[in-house]
């Protein structure tokens, strides 16, 4: 009796396993600090301004990079960030876009690329996005940090949680 419950356990484990996975790669250093501690019962905000720019969009479904891009934002207020938002104009180029963050005052602008942000097909549709996001300084274009991430969840999921739990685990700090 004991092998069976042994047995299915293990089927049961691996038919969960394998409807939800996620890959991340993050480097090693993490966002800048927007907090930093004065003493031990008061912090102080420093001013880490980003210039956001739609993400572009690599797959089949329109705007998705603006949707992923529109998560980001909330994610990085509420993280403390001050987010100067240009997810409503045409994606610019690298180049193009370090001159708009220069113009808006901004320490940092994000750029990156969404390459899945869909449902798979079959029985279930689980939703499957795949984004990669880099983050550099408007003074002279030097990448400061940058995640690559997939995930995939349950049928009954959506793109968008399935998205921001990846963004979000994306830029723990």
């Amino acid at each position: 009796m004991k092998p069976l419950r042994m047995s299915l356990l293990l089927l049961f484990m691996m038919l969960i396993s394998a409807c939800s996975t996620a890959s991340l790669v993050v480097t090693p250093k993490g966002l800048p600090e927007v907090y930093e501690d004065v003493n031990a019962t008061h912090q102080k905000k420093k001013d880490v301004s980003i210039s956001l720019f739609r993400l572009n969009n690599y797959t089949d479904t329109p705007r998705a990079g603006m949707r992923a891009a529109n998560l980001i934002e909330g994610i990085l207020l509420t993280k403390g960030y001050k987010v100067k938002s240009h997810l409503k104009n045409k994606i610019p180029s690298m180049k193009k876009a370090r001159k708009i963050a220069k113009e808006d005052g901004s320490k940092y602008f994000m750029y990156g690329g969404v390459s899945e942000w869909r449902y798979k097909t079959g029985i279930d549709g689980e939703p499957a996005v795949s984004i990669q996001v880099s983050l550099y300084k408007t003074k002279n274009a030097k990448l400061v940090w940058s995640a690559t991430g997939s995930d995939s969840d349950w049928g009954n999921a959506s793109i968008g949680t399935t998205a921001q739990d990846l963004l979000t685990e994306m830029m723990q700090e």
